[in-house]
């Protein structure tokens, strides 16, 4: 027996929301082709008038040029050492904590996860004087140690609000009807209730890494050497006094985006059913 073929017939109201859909989408992804299109041209047609969109003459050499105008494998390194560390740093921290709040009724639990949430409104931009005066006490300026504590306190509040929502929402006789069976509570934590948070965990992780990833003015206000500087702050090493090395910067920019990317083209399921947990009921 055949199966009926769904026909799929245009309404104005289907349409005008195809359009807008893709206008939408058009309007975010639209920098993006202007940093691609921008990073293929040579630089004498940066600057020539008229401009034109597309290049008169594509500069594929560019990125590999790129990677000897600057430092970019140090920058790379430097970047996905301190955004590795700094999300390990803080799931090591707020699993315990989140799991500690989530299974505990304590007097000022509620204001306490509050006061979590408003750290959130405090940028490092607002806070980078005391930071620096903190750094250079304890002697790590100019090294990683210092980007990667410091990111990871600025997210582990995130990380910790988020992930006990997830522990609150895994019922309880669960982990007792492993205890039962002779799991201890750190052996319960690790087999059943990790595995059902997942989730969460890889939400927690993708926000701190990107998070990390993209910080800049820490990262411009500790780090001075050249070889530990991220990818954040090493980009501007084509913004010169009188010229700007427009192909090179998007260039690096768009090298940038790449390992980002893989984070989440290799999770996105994991994520989107964080995003969307506890949405329905």
């Amino acid at each position: 027996m055949k199966k009926d073929k769904v026909r799929f017939i245009w309404t104005p109201k289907k349409a005008a929301t195809a359009i807008s859909a893709y206008m939408v989408g058009l309007f975010f992804i639209y920098p993006y082709i202007n940093m691609i299109l921008t990073s293929l041209k040579p630089h004498g047609e940066l600057y020539a008038t008229p401009t034109t969109r597309l290049p008169k003459s594509w500069q594929f050499d560019n990125y590999l040029n790129v990677w000897a105008a600057a430092p970019i494998a140090d920058f790379l390194t430097a970047s996905v050492v301190v955004s590795v560390c700094a999300t390990l740093l803080v799931l090591i921290v707020s699993v315990p904590a989140a799991y500690y709040v989530a299974r505990n009724r304590f007097r000022g639990r509620s204001a306490f996860l509050l006061l979590v949430l408003a750290t959130q409104m405090f940028s490092p931009t607002a806070l980078i004087i005391g930071i620096f005066r903190e750094v250079k006490f304890f002697g790590l300026l100019d090294t990683w140690p210092a980007l990667i504590v410091v990111n990871a306190g600025f997210n582990l509040a995130f990380a910790v609000w988020l992930l006990s929502g997830f522990f609150a929402s895994v019922p309880v006789e669960i982990e007792e009807a492993a205890m039962v069976d002779g799991c201890t509570r750190f052996q319960a934590l690790r087999r059943i209730v990790l595995p059902v948070t997942l989730p969460g965990l890889v939400t927690a992780v993708i926000f701190t890494f990107v998070a990390t990833w993209n910080e800049f003015t820490v990262a411009l206000t500790v780090i001075s050497s050249p070889a530990r500087q991220p990818i954040s702050t090493g980009i501007t090493t084509f913004v010169g006094q009188y010229d700007v090395a427009w192909e090179y910067l998007f260039t690096t920019t768009a090298i940038a985006i790449v390992p980002v990317v893989i984070l989440f083209v290799s999770i996105e399921k994991y994520l989107v059913g964080g995003l969307t947990a506890g949405s329905v009921k």
